[in-house]
């Protein structure tokens, strides 16, 4: 089954811009504190906050980093 992680710190306006983005598309995602929870994010590979993973069970398909609309959009036409 397909999901969206989004990796984020608390303090971070990109983070929050994704998080708004996201919900304004209806979009449910899964929420990690890329600090707080470092083996999930070891285990992602991420290196930058707000970074969104597109996975599907344990294996990612696709992936944005930062705040880029274009890369959101794609993500999201991936997860139907």
């Amino acid at each position: 089954m397909k999901k969206l992680i989004k990796f984020e710190k608390n303090d971070c306006n990109p983070c929050a811009m994704v998080s708004e983005f996201l919900d304004k598309k209806g979009v449910s995602y899964e929420r990690v504190n890329a600090f707080d929870n470092p083996e999930m994010a070891m285990k992602y590979r991420v290196r930058t906050v707000p970074t969104v993973v597109l996975v599907d069970g344990e294996t990612e398909i696709k992936r944005s980093m930062g705040f880029k609309v274009e890369e959101l959009n794609e993500l999201l036409e991936e997860l139907k």
